[in-house]
Order: C-alpha cells, then structure tokens, then sequence
C-alpha cells in the first residue's frame, strides 16, 4: 500500500500536502517485497519458461570475426616512403575508422563482392517474425508507393541489393580491443560459411579501400599541385623582375644587400665625427695659447714649445743670465753695470720666447682653420647625402614589399614543389598502415542465442514486470490493513484485530437439539470467546470493552452498538462474542438483534425462535416472554424473527416501543449490545443512533475501501462522534505482519500473544 493515504505502511514521509521527503524507510521496502515476492517469484519463473522456449526454438547463428591493426606498425621504410598520415593517434580516429567500416561504401561493396543481392540463403537469413509481418502490411497497404512517382520506384534488383546492405550491416559487430589500435569486425549469420566469407570480405575492401581512397587522394593533390607549382613559378618570375625595374628605375643601387646610399651616408658620418673631434681639439689648443699669450706667461708649457729647438735654447740663455744677475746682484748689487746689461738681455730674450708663441699661436689657427673648413664641407656632404637616403628610404618601402612579395611567392613555390614530389612518392608507393592481422575462420560453435543469458534475461524481465504488478498491486491496496491506518484515516481509537476463523459446526450430545428459551449455537464461531478464553480473538474483544468501560457514566446500563459500513463484514460474530464475553465477566448483558434485513446473530445462536425484536416494536408481545439465555453464561438474547419482509425497520426501530424496551433493559442490565444493520445500504443505524450510548465500528479487513469508510463515518457524524473504536475482523495473522511495522503494537502483540494463550 503506497498510496498517500496508506501512511503508515508507504516507504515515504506523507503529511497532508504530499511527501515531505524521498528518504526510503528500508523496512517498509522489505515488507513490501514480502508481500509481493510470490508474484514476482512466479512472473520470474513463467519469464524463464519463455527463455527456455525461445532458446529452444531460436535459429543459432554463428560469428565469424577478424581482427584489423588501423595502424602504429610499419616499419621505418614504409613509413618514410608512404608517409601515411591516417594512422590512429586518438579516440576521434578510430571512431571514423569504425563508422568508415559501418559506411554504405563498404557495404555495398561487400555486398557486390559476394553477390550477396541473388543469394537468397543470405537474404532469407535475417527474416524474422517481426519483418515478415511488416513486409505483408507494406504489401497490402503498399503505403510507400503512395507518396513517390512510378519513375522513381526502386527496381527489384535495387530492392535486394539495399535489403542486402541492411542486412550486412545490421549483423555486423566492430569492438575496440582494449585501448589498443586493433579493432575486432564480426559478423553473424546462421551460416557459419556466410559468417566466414563476409568477415573476410569486409576486412578485405576496408583495406582496399584505404588504398584506393590515398591513391585517389594523391593523385588529385598532385594534379591540383602541379597547376599551383606552375602559377607560382611564373608568379616568383615577375615578382622578381618587378624587384629588379623598381631598383633600376628608383636608382636604388645595393652592394652587399645594402643601398649605396645608405653606406654612402654611414661613411659620411663617421668622417663627421671624426672631423668635429679634430676641430674641437685644434679650437682648445688655439684657446689655451691665447690665454698664454694674453698672461704673459714666459714660463707656460706648451707641447710646441717644448719640442721647439730655437725655443729651448732661448730659455737655456735666459736661465743663465738670470742665474747670472742673481748672482752679481747679490755680490755687486743689483745697480751694477752688468746685472743691469744682463737684466736687459734677459728681457729681450722674454720677447724672443714671445715671438715664438706667437709664431706657434699662428700655426694653431691655421690648424683650426683648416679643420673648420673640412668639419664645414662634410656637414654639407652629410645633410645631401641625408637627403638621398630619405628619397631612398622613401622608395625603399615600396621596394621592399616587393622583395616580401617575391619571397613569399619563392617560399611557396619551394613548399608546393616539395609537397609535389612527396604525392608523387605517394602515388607511385600505395601502402597503408592498416592491415589484417587474424583472418576469419569458420566458427565450431553457435554464438546465438546465449542461453545462460537469455535465460537470465528473461527471467529478470519476468521479475521486472512481477515487481511492477506488484507495486501496481500495492498502490491499488485501497482497504484497511493495520491500526496506525485506523488511526490515520478515522482518527478514531484502535480496538485490536480479530483473526479469521473457519466456521465449524457445533460440537453437542447426540441427544442435545433446540431448546426454549435457551440458545441454539450452530457454528463455533458463535461461541468462541467461551471455548477460547485466552485467544488473541477473545484478547481483542476485552481491549473494546475496556475502551467502552473509559466511556461509561453513571450507573444505568449502558447500550453498545456493534455496527459495520457493508454487509459480511462479520459485525454479527463479533456481536455475539462480544456479549458472551460481557456475560461470561459476571457483568448482565443482553444482546439484541436489530437487524431486520438480515439477522444474522438470530440465524447463528437462535434458529429455532418463534418471536423476537419485532413483535417487541410492536407491542405483541413482551421482552420477558420472548427472552433466550446462554446456559454457560447466562448472556440474554432477544432475536429478530423475520417471516417477511419489513419495509419500515428504520421507524420501528426508532420507535416508542424500542426506547421503553430499551430503558427497562437499562435498568436491568449493564451492558446492552446491539446487532445493528450496516451503515452504507440501510438507515436503520441511523435511526437508532440516539438511543444508543457508544458504537464499536468492525471493518473487514483487506475488503473494505478505506476511503468508502470514511466517507460513511462522515456522513454519520453523530455515530462517529459516539464511536469508541474500530475492530479489524477476519484478519489474516500472517499477512498482517507483514503490513505491521516492528515498533507498531500489533506487531509486538501478534508476536508475543502466544505466550499467554
């Protein structure tokens, strides 16, 4: 039961908005499986009978397999001549290369080899139910001749020959060998010849064509290189030729791969340089003599001096007079005659030495002179030579786009030419990579059908289908199983569950037969609770008197109703156990048969009255005349005789007569139970309900629909509102634990009831 009203025994959490959550309870799994597991043992059992049966009549077959290296082999040689660049260095490789081997090419090639279209033992290999079928609906239908032209209905040669095709790659299998290179290509057909030769053929024309799809793939490269090579060349030609007007035309003259002009200018420069350096080192020594000169500095170094003869000896005669003059100074005093004459030719010797730097000063403008002029006339050649190589470099740009251009055209010229010469190997060397590395030979043994794993299959599938009637089963389960239902679903108090009795005949004397005024039990059932005392049936009933005891004020007797929603819900049995029970407690009870459509407790325990209940209502007769008792318990019983049928139960039984009955029976006993009629089908408990003080509720379990109780209980509200309980009745004991969970009370109770028996 997984439906949402089934709360207590679905494998979800429910509130009333829905599942709260997906968690699985594992033991409402397992309970479920338990109860379903022979449906889903037998739907196994009958899937495995089919297997066996289409094991034994299925057509074996026969696969026949080769297996293809796609490449990663070839020696060294082949490799440099062939250059084969189809060998496999990735998944996305082998893939083309299986769905080259599923392709229609290969196919039909196959097909063509083996003439496979005419050999019928081939096409009539693959037939199948199925096919059969679909060929006579096509037939008769001749559905596709409705939507294209004659002229384009495909002739019967064309027919068999796709059919053939179909047919070739339908049984055709291609499997990976591990993360190898090598590929497995199958076949399967009844024939173990077929399966051999169209294996083989298969490998065969993959081969083949690898081949035939590289020659045709260099030989149309070639020819499509052979057409560029030749525009590439007259393209180099005039690129550079262009090359070479554009440089005669722009007088844009190189050596070295250098324009003239530029090495012209590079030259310049550097003479530039060099010649501002010189003027700048002529312009400081022209300087610093002047500064001498201007001084008067005699004594002042300057490297001309220095290394000019006439200068030293000037200063050596200039030093000795000086040493000279001191010397008579000192001795003679700086008055006489001949230091005086000394001290003249000394100062004429100091414009000698001045005439000398003047002299050399001379010589250092002319110097500066000279190097200015130079320094002038290369900045001159400088800025014209700058001016032709900007001309230059301005032509420059054109020409060398032109040399990128001529290049380029050059380099490509040299790669096609190359690529040229490598299709040509090619072409001329047709060797793949791919090869054929264990034939197909004609199978010894049947691969098809695999008996253990049809037989396997079929029998899950059997068990798949099982386990979904089963689950269908459990969430159709619409009826009453366990109390936590009761509870859920009524929000009504849990009695307990009775469990199903088979009905047996009375055990008496063999001279004991009706009795008036005594009661005539004919089936054990009516007398259970007395020959059972200690019964889980018996227990049951005790858990509803106590619960209608919790209920009793006062001190007047009190009236039970025993009443159910249908008919044979067994409202009557337990009315009459229930009473028996009460009595045999000692307490005084009465049990009344109310039911005038069908008074079942009168035909289990009183077959033999005369009158009863309706003569009562009538006021014909009296309560005390018309009284049974039990001779083991003293239970008073007044019953329901019914000759015909009594269109007005319902007034009767909610008659004045009925409330004095049922008030003198008040004061006289304590507990008085009432066989009411089923709620569903008649008014009549409706009728008496206020006269009555507590109603005890029995569903049959597994019959009754929960929801179609509910919906009577709701529409009662006064009965529900008065009931103390529900009973389960006719439980089956073992079913129920499967239904119960193991913290639930049933369980524990149907359990442990044993002990106590």
């Amino acid at each position: 039961m997984l439906s949402p009203g089934n709360k207590s025994a679905a494998p979800f959490a429910w509130d009333d908005n829905g599942p709260l959550t997906t968690s699985i309870d594992l033991e409402r799994v397992i309970a479920v499986a338990r109860r379903q597991w022979r449906l889903v043992a037998v739907a196994a059992i009958i899937g495995m009978v089919i297997g066996v049966t289409y094991i034994i009549t299925a057509v074996p077959k026969y696969t026949a397999t080769a297996s293809i290296l796609i490449g990663g082999n070839t020696d060294g040689l082949v490799n440099r001549l062939s250059m084969d660049q189809s060998a496999a260095d990735d998944d996305a490789t082998i893939l083309s290369q299986v769905e080259l081997l599923k392709s229609d090419s290969i196919g039909l090639a196959v097909v063509g080899k083996l003439n496979l279209a005419q050999n019928q033992e081939f096409l009539a290999s693959d037939s199948s139910a199925f096919d059969t079928v679909k060929v006579l609906v096509n037939t008769i239908l001749n559905i596709p001749s409705m939507f294209v032209s004659t002229n384009l209905e495909q002739t019967d040669e064309d027919k068999d020959q796709r059919r053939a095709l179909a047919i070739v790659q339908r049984n055709m299998s291609i499997t990976r060998v591990g993360h190898t290179y090598v590929l497995d290509v199958g076949f399967t057909s009844p024939s173990r010849d077929i399966a051999a030769s169209v294996a083989n053929a298969i490998s065969d024309i993959y081969i083949n064509d690898k081949l035939e799809a590289k020659y045709d793939a260099t030989r149309r490269a070639s020819d499509w290189l052979q057409e560029r090579i030749d525009e590439l060349k007259q393209k180099s030609l005039d690129s550079d030729l262009a090359v070479q007007k554009y440089r005669a035309d722009n007088g844009l003259l190189a050596a070295n791969g250098n324009l003239i002009a530029d090495q012209q200018l590079s030259e310049l420069n550097t003479a530039l340089i060099a010649a501002q350096a010189e003027t700048a080192k002529d312009r400081a020594k022209y300087d610093q003599i002047q500064q001498i000169i201007a001084s008067g500095q005699t004594d002042a170094i300057v490297p001309e001096v220095l290394d000019s003869s006439v200068s030293n000896d000037i200063r050596q005669k200039y030093l000795a007079d000086a040493k000279l003059e001191a010397d008579i100074s000192s001795r003679l005093g700086p008055g006489h005659i001949r230091a005086v004459r000394l001290r003249e030719e000394m100062a004429e010797y100091r414009r000698q030495m001045f005439d000398e730097l003047n002299r050399i000063k001379e010589s250092y403008k002319n110097q500066l002179d000279v190097a200015q002029a130079r320094e002038d006339s290369l900045t001159i050649s400088v800025n014209r030579a700058k001016s032709d190589s900007a001309s230059a470099g301005e032509s420059g740009v054109q020409l060398r786009e032109l040399e990128r251009s001529s290049e380029a055209y050059k380099n490509l010229y040299q790669t096609f030419l190359q690529r040229y010469q490598e299709a040509i190997q090619q072409q001329s060397f047709p060797v793949s990579e791919a090869r054929i590395i264990t034939r197909p030979v004609k199978p010894d043994s049947p691969s098809y059908p695999r008996k253990l794993m049809v037989l396997a299959l079929f029998g899950f599938v059997g068990a798949v289908m099982g386990s979904g009637i089963g689950a269908v089963r459990e969430l159709r389960d619409r009826y009453f199983r366990t109390g936590d239902q009761i509870r859920a679903e009524l929000n009504l108090e849990y009695l307990g569950s009775l469990p199903f009795i088979a009905e047996a005949k009375a055990s008496r004397g063999s001279n004991e037969g009706p009795n008036e005024g005594r009661l005539w039990k004919v089936n054990s059932i009516a007398n259970y609770v007395v020959d059972h005392p200690l019964s889980t049936f018996t227990e049951t009933l005790r858990s509803a008197k106590i619960g209608i005891d919790m209920r009793k004020t006062g001190t007047r007797g009190r009236v039970v109703g025993i009443v159910a929603a249908l008919p044979g819900e067994g409202k009557s049995t337990v009315a009459i156990n229930f009473a028996e029970l009460v009595a045999s407690q000692g307490a005084k009870a009465i049990l009344v048969d109310c039911d005038f459509r069908n008074p079942g407790a009168t035909r289990a325990i009183a077959g033999h009255a005369e009158q009863g209940l309706l003569e009562i209502a009538l006021g014909t007769a009296k309560a005390e005349d018309l009284l049974l008792t039990s001779e083991q318990t003293g239970l008073a019983f007044v019953p329901a005789v019914i000759r015909h049928r009594v269109p007005h139960s319902s007034e009767l039984l909610a008659s004045a007569s009925m409330r004095e009955f049922l008030d003198a029976a008040r004061e006289k006993f304590e507990y008085i139970i009432l066989d009411l009629p089923p709620l569903a089908p008649v008014v009549d408990a409706r009728s008496v309900e206020p006269l009555v003080d507590d109603f005890v509720f029995v569903v049959e379990w597994g019959k009754t629909s929960r929801k179609f109780v509910q919906t009577t209980l709701e529409r009662d509200s006064d009965i529900n509102d008065k009931c103390a309980g529900v009973i389960l009745n006719k439980v089956d004991t073992k079913k129920m634990m499967l239904y119960e969970s193991h913290e639930s009370e049933a369980f524990y109770h149907s359990r442990y009831s044993a002990y106590y028996s």
